[in-house]
């Protein structure tokens, strides 16, 4: 097996594969909203670190100050993403990509490490138990039962915003906040547009596109937040079946 990592840099990320599921040799309108996203967010200090393969082993991590989630705290690390699928599977790289994440943020003066799960696993969120093997605690809840997970260096701890924790919104419509920092976004956005519009479902999408956006949402965050009749439904990116089933609230 590939034992070679690479960090995406402004320099390679052009030609770099992104490490999603997503096959194709033609450009993906996704892969490229998300390869746009990602050059400014380089700039920030966001780290995309992949296993140098057209696979899905990578971590992706920001500085909290600058990540697009409505967390507060001084000094830490956000993990957006951290995943391993198919073939590479139990060969120890998800390991290898935790560990090099805890030991830039010990290099860098961090007060530690922290990311989005539940009590109850999410299915887009990254496996919460396999971070709590490193020492992630559980920082900090909401009612609907999402947990902010940390591993505090120094005794400190992040928050949610107070404003994370509302999970209501005055619309009653179909209503998604979603951002380009997944390469899935765009194509099930389009989908829901598509299918809304065909079904005359009233429905808004908003795109959180600026980091103020983000740490103002009314509702925990990731990269995808749904709500229906006012309520928040989801952190997980949704399909058909899904706005169907809640439709019928």
């Amino acid at each position: 097996m590939c034992s070679e990592f690479i960090n995406i840099t402004s320099e390679n990320l052009a030609k770099e594969h992104l490490c999603c599921i997503i096959r194709s040799r033609k450009p993906h309108p996704g892969v490229e909203a998300k390869r746009e996203w990602l050059a400014k967010r380089l700039k920030e200090g966001h780290v995309f670190r992949k296993l140098n393969v057209k696979g899905c082993v990578f971590i992706e991590y920001a500085p909290l100050e600058t990540a697009w989630v409505p967390i507060t705290g001084d000094n830490f690390y956000y993990i957006y993403c951290l995943w391993v699928s198919g073939g590479p599977k139990g060969h120890g790289y998800g390991k290898a990509l935790m560990e090099y994440c805890l030991a830039d943020a010990k290099a860098r003066g961090k007060s530690g490490v922290c990311m989005l799960g539940a009590a109850k696993q999410k299915a887009w969120l990254s496996d919460q138990s396999f971070a709590k093997k490193f020492g992630f605690e559980v920082v900090d809840t909401t009612e609907n039962g999402y947990e902010l997970l940390a591993l505090s260096f120094d005794g400190t701890t992040p928050r949610f915003a107070e404003n994370a924790k509302k999970m209501e919104i005055e619309s009653k419509d179909l209503t998604i906040y979603y951002d380009m920092q997944c390469p899935y976004v765009l194509q099930q956005i389009e989908m829901i547009r598509q299918y809304c519009e065909e079904k005359q479902i009233s429905a808004s999408f908003i795109e959180v596109d600026t980091l103020q956006k983000a740490k103002e949402l009314p509702c925990i965050f990731n990269n995808w937040a749904l709500f229906y009749k006012g309520k928040f439904e989801t952190v997980n990116l949704s399909d058909i079946s899904f706005i169907e089933r809640i439709l019928k609230k």
